[in-house]
């Protein structure tokens, strides 16, 4: 059986934020992540091969899908919040 390839991204998501944990339920969920972090654990794990998506959109997205099961927010944003704003297109200049 293949093993995930580390780093990890939600150990990546931790460094980030300055935490050793997340909190594990919603009514305690305090981090928030900001997008431009969100972009560079992306370009790292995409540099490694880690991700699947085609751009640094869709690698971004994959990342937030981390954030989306720790609780972490985008921006002040649930992480479903900031994956329907991505998918709108308001973020899109971010990421040019």
């Amino acid at each position: 059986m293949k093993s995930m390839p580390k780093p990890w991204t939600s150990e990546l998501i931790k460094k980030s934020l300055g935490v050793q944990k997340c909190n594990g339920s919603v009514d305690a969920a305090t981090e928030s992540l900001p997008l431009e972090e969100a972009m560079k654990i992306a370009k790292q794990k995409a540099g490694d091969g880690h991700l699947t998506g085609r751009d640094l959109k869709a690698q971004t997205r994959e990342v937030i899908g981390t954030c989306v099961a720790m609780r972490v927010k985008i921006d002040g944003h649930w992480a479903n919040d900031a994956l329907e704003i991505i998918a709108k297109g308001e973020w899109d200049e971010r990421f040019n």
